[in-house]
């Protein structure tokens, strides 16, 4: 047995004390709890703190003083002077370990309903789990709630609370806990109806007076209910003879998904690569990829002859297989294992990239990638991406206050 394993074995049936503050929230109370402490020469085992709506609840664990009883009068006087509830707990050993099979489960609403809340909870306690702590990621412009648990097998706990967030109206993410979960380096994104809104095709097709047609074969094949390579080839040659200027006048018109530039620009500054890659067009995907500072973009490129679209496609078409293919090349263009790779898109042909990501998110998605997704999200804003990796809109809009965009 190791030096280390007898001090963790000793310490199991050790006498400690458990000190529990409640009260107003003010400068001072914590340092006045801590410096009465501080006289007895305790050893701090452990400490927590949270502040709801101006409500401190400070635990504070500690080993076992020789008189205990002296102890509760001092902090019962500290009590009275401060004005706060203080109680004092005696017991044995530290905080038990988490259990195995570690999750961190991000619940999203537009609005969070204590129904819904009180559900999911439920479920989790159905599988056997064990919440061991709740914090808030976002209170704005959804809100979202982060769940560490313990207890279950996350693929259980996935499969269990994706009914409930249906039931509840609610997007549920369940992700593997442990620190793998912030290692998570390389961020791949499909383009269209993803990063920005819309359909460039369906933009392009509308300069060429052959919308209605484009707009329903797009519509099946990101249903999945056609082959993408021939749909991409049918829905191109719709846009033969437009003067390659309509892709300027598209680009120009494009609209960002909400959150897309705060979602970059934050993962940016954590040290994230980017990528995007489309079945789309490399005409409009480059210059998002400059405009963004986007390291990494492949995507379908438009023959153009004398200045105009000649309705056909150059090299090798970005299909559905083909997005998984551009992912694994980031991924090794990067140094970034596959496990940590977070793969965005909606549609059929973004199903193999979303598998071979570490997380696949289903952003606004189509049934059948909902269905086959890590995640789903439903709200419109990219930046919710952020909870999912345990970064804070406090922290976002921290950093964004200290370095403006």
């Amino acid at each position: 047995m190791t030096e280390l394993s007898e001090v963790e074995s000793g310490s199991a049936d050790r006498p400690t004390v458990l000190v529990t503050l409640t009260g107003s929230d003010r400068p001072g109370l914590t340092s006045a709890v801590l410096s009465t402490l501080a006289t007895r020469g305790l050893e701090v085992i452990d400490a927590e703190q949270v502040v709801l709506r101006g409500r401190l609840i400070l635990g504070v664990l500690l080993s076992a003083p020789r008189d205990h009883k002296k102890l509760k009068e001092e902090l019962k006087a500290l009590a009275d002077i401060i004005d706060v509830d203080i109680s004092v707990k005696k017991g044995v050993g530290d905080n038990e370990p988490r259990r195995k099979g570690r999750s961190q489960v991000t619940v999203i609403g537009r609005p969070l309903s204590a129904a819904g809340l009180a559900a999911v909870a439920g479920r989790i306690a159905d599988t056997g789990a064990n919440i061991d702590r709740i914090s808030r990621m976002a209170r704005y412009p959804v809100t979202a709630m982060e769940f560490a648990v313990s207890g279950a097998d996350p693929e259980v706990l996935r499969t269990v609370l994706a009914l409930e967030g249906v039931r509840q109206g609610l997007d549920i993410a369940v992700q593997d806990g442990g620190l793998y979960r912030r290692a998570k380096r390389l961020i791949v994104m499909d383009v269209d109806s993803t990063l920005v809104q819309g359909e460039v095709i369906e933009m392009l097709a509308h300069h060429a007076g052959r919308l209605a047609e484009v707009a329903a074969v797009t519509e099946q094949a990101m249903r999945g209910e056609l082959d993408f390579a021939d749909s991409l080839r049918n829905r191109v040659e719709a846009l033969e003879g437009l003067p390659a200027s309509a892709l300027d006048e598209v680009y120009a018109a494009i609209e960002l998904a909400p959150g897309a530039r705060t979602l970059v620009r934050t993962l940016k500054r954590l040290g994230y690569q980017f990528a995007i890659v489309s079945g789309g067009f490399s005409q409009i995907t480059d210059k998002l990829a400059a405009e963004l500072g986007i390291d990494y973009a492949k995507a379908n490129e438009l023959e153009i002859v004398d200045g105009v679209l000649t309705g056909r496609v150059v090299g090798e078409i970005v299909d559905r297989p083909g997005k998984a293919t551009a992912l694994r090349q980031f991924a090794q263009r990067s140094g970034t294992p596959l496990s940590q790779t977070v793969a965005i898109g909606d549609g059929a042909n973004d199903l193999d990239m979303l598998a071979a990501a570490g997380l696949g998110v289903a952003f606004n998605a189509k049934p059948v990638v909902r269905a086959a997704a890590d995640t789903h999200l439903s709200v419109p804003y990219l930046d919710t991406i952020l909870y999912l990796l345990g970064i804070t809109r406090e922290e976002v809009e921290a950093a964004d206050a200290e370095t403006p965009a």
